[in-house]
């Protein structure tokens, strides 16, 4: 039997994310144009609620002794049907990412991330003893804050002649 259909949006502020891939690079874990990246989900209460309803919460084990493990989830990222907002925000201007700029992110120093998480629910072999369901996170909208590096705000208002 399907889990109830989930229609509730996930908003994350402040978040925390690993394994990015923004570029869709193909790697071990992640096939060629595949875009992605995880968010922990640091509210346990929160990760349970999201495993009851059938999304794919993952658990990375601690690093230490003595520390908790973590819970995370994959966020596909996706411009072929429903795109999402992503801004990318520095101290002097706020700029709309798209499908060819996104690739950016993967290698940012990232000081802040807002984000909201849409779900796609779906089922495979429906009404057999095979059935499958579960909901596939995918990014709706982000903010992203740059830490930028100590020269950026002194070249950023220079002009310079064009050679």
């Amino acid at each position: 039997m399907a889990n109830p259909r989930v229609t509730e949006n996930i908003t994350i502020e402040n978040a925390h994310i690993l394994f990015r891939n923004f570029s869709g690079r193909e790697s071990k874990y992640n096939r060629a144009g595949q875009r992605n990246f995880c968010v922990y989900i640091d509210d346990p209460d929160l990760a349970q609620r999201l495993i009851d309803d059938g999304w794919n919460i993952r658990v990375r084990e601690p690093r230490d002794e003595g520390e908790p493990p973590r819970h995370y989830l994959q966020v596909a990222v996706s411009f072929d049907n429903i795109p999402p907002t992503v801004y990318m925000l520095t101290k002097r201007k706020k700029v709309k990412l798209d499908e060819e700029s996104i690739a950016t992110l993967d290698f940012a120093e990232i000081r802040n991330i807002d984000l909201t998480i849409r779900p796609y629910n779906w089922v495979i072999q429906e009404g057999t003893k095979n059935e499958k369901s579960g909901v596939k996170a995918y990014l709706r909208t982000m903010y992203v804050v740059i830490d930028e590096d100590e020269f950026a705000e002194k070249y950023a208002s220079d002009e310079y002649p064009q050679e």
